[in-house]
């Protein structure tokens, strides 16, 4: 919509000079506002990052707390997390401060909950990148608590998906992780693959190749990073698309065979 009108514009007051950088202009804002930021921000986005990063560290500490104690895998998964985002000393230091904020006893986490929506709400790739990272979190001992499951319903409902959709998130989730070293050599292994990109044995090739992409699409770099997603956890949502890609093709291979 943007690029017609900056490049009628740009034609109208340079002649095709303008028009080409209309074109430009406008394409600029037109993928801005496709993924999400209604338009180029640069100040918005950064104020989005940070509200994202608090949100996550805030919510793990909450989560890891729920069941009572902090585990020794929990504490070494959020420091591998920490790793992999690269993180600057400073940034690190603000990173244990805020979850150790949300393993406080009683802490509240509406008002984090509150920030984010009013912040990032409109942005649905950050809504699921989020859940995904609490929900890996909450695996980080090997098991799904009651506690961490009843927080992390909470956690989705508030961040707009309903326990259907939720139930079938979690699903997909923890069977995308059966793929995290890329083993696909279990009895098991494609019956978690289909479960990995929420559909079944008797979907058709097209609903399992739309399944897929739609998932490829929610971890896609250039996507994440233009609805705000802090560059340092572009690699941790990159791991997770590594995981639908090994499930994907373990499908594809098993039915190119029949």
């Amino acid at each position: 919509m943007f690029k017609i009108i900056f490049i009628v514009a740009g034609y109208y007051l340079l002649g095709l000079f303008g028009a080409f950088l209309g074109y430009l202009i406008g394409s600029s804002i037109d993928r801005g506002r496709q993924y999400g930021l209604g338009g180029i921000n640069p100040l918005g986005n950064d104020h989005r990052k940070a509200v994202f990063l608090e949100t996550a560290f805030v919510l793990m500490g909450k989560l890891a707390k729920v069941d009572g104690h902090i585990s020794k895998d929990e504490i070494a998964h959020v420091e591998q997390f920490i790793q992999k985002m690269g993180m600057s000393t400073e940034h690190r230091e603000q990173a244990i401060a805020q979850f150790k904020r949300g393993s406080v006893a009683n802490f509240d986490i509406d008002a984090t909950l509150n920030e984010f929506m009013a912040t990032c709400g409109n942005t649905s790739n950050l809504k699921q990148v989020l859940l995904m990272y609490l929900t890996v979190m909450a695996l980080a001992d090997g098991k799904l608590d009651p506690a961490e499951h009843t927080l992390l319903e909470k956690i989705a409902l508030r961040l707009g998906y309903s326990a259907a959709e939720f139930k079938q998130m979690l699903d997909m989730l923890l069977n995308q992780s059966h793929f995290s070293q890329g083993n696909t050599s279990s009895p098991s292994a494609l019956e978690d693959a289909y479960k990995a990109l929420g559909v079944n044995k008797s979907s058709t090739d097209q609903e399992i190749k739309r399944a897929y992409r739609k998932l490829m699409s929610q971890y896609h770099p250039d996507k994440l990073t233009g609805q705000g997603l802090p560059e340092d956890m572009i690699a941790v949502a990159t791991e997770q698309a590594k995981d639908i890609q090994v499930a994907y093709d373990l499908i594809k291979k098993h039915r190119a065979q029949q």
